[in-house]
């Protein structure tokens, strides 16, 4: 039976996550009714990773094992007949070895974080980026980001619903770069804890307001404490953009 590799896009916002779910619209569900649509055939779409309801993402990445063979360009054509409404793309498909598998074959993943910072409304990025009126200390958020590089306990950044069987992630990269008024986060590891991403981006925020230094966030790191964490970015900036295999 061929195993496909499929490149998706996203716009997250009507979806309630990539991850299938009981009377709830899902990229997951989406994509499974548009290869029974194709084939006929009830098959698993397995994600990279589960984005949460409202995360966006430029290049996730799913396989698939479908009975019927199918011209990799053509699979990707139907697929996106067949998801039209919805704001879901399959940007490539091709058959892989058996042995792919799209979460656990990852080696790291790569997502971005867009925080407009002006007074003015959102007008096009409504819902694909957060809003932060108040001018923030860019460059004091990346140093303070910094320190929550490499091997940690990231207990105070993780949701309390996690179902990650140990907190401890390492994380390679948390840049924070700003382009006039749009600034970007940009991380990096092999794996993240739920809820992790948008933790850590909320607690930077606080300190690009100047409510906390590098040393407060250095110690709520420490603390491995929910509580001690600031508040939790809002979906809407957060995209998937790569994985890498």
């Amino acid at each position: 039976m061929p195993r496909y590799k499929l490149i998706i896009e996203y716009d997250g916002t009507p979806f309630s996550g990539w991850q299938i779910q009981d009377n709830a619209p899902t990229v997951q569900g989406a994509m499974e009714a548009a290869v029974k649509a194709i084939c006929g055939e009830d098959a698993r779409v397995h994600g990279s990773g589960r984005t949460d309801a409202g995360v966006h993402a430029l290049a996730q990445v799913a396989h698939c094992d479908i009975a019927k063979t199918f011209p990799p360009g053509r699979l990707r054509d139907g697929l996106n007949a067949h998801l039209r409404p919805h704001p879901i793309g399959v940007l490539s498909a091709e058959v892989v070895a058996d042995d792919f598998e799209a979460r656990f074959s990852a080696k790291k993943r790569h997502y971005r974080y867009r925080i407009t910072n002006h007074r003015a409304n959102l007008a096009l990025d409504i819902k694909r980026s957060w809003r932060v009126p108040r001018r923030l200390d860019t460059d004091a958020m990346h140093v303070a980001a910094q320190r929550l590089l490499g091997k940690h306990d990231f207990t105070t950044f993780r949701d309390t619903e996690c179902q990650a069987k140990s907190p401890e992630k390492t994380l390679d990269q948390l840049d924070v770069v700003r382009q006039g008024d749009e600034i970007s986060i940009l991380t990096s590891a092999r794996s993240f804890l739920h809820s992790q991403v948008r933790s850590m981006v909320g607690s930077l925020v606080w300190v690009g307001e100047g409510r906390w230094t590098a040393d407060d966030l250095a110690a709520a790191l420490a603390a491995r404490a929910r509580a001690a964490c600031g508040p939790v970015a809002p979906p809407d900036g957060l995209y998937l953009v790569k994985v890498d295999y």
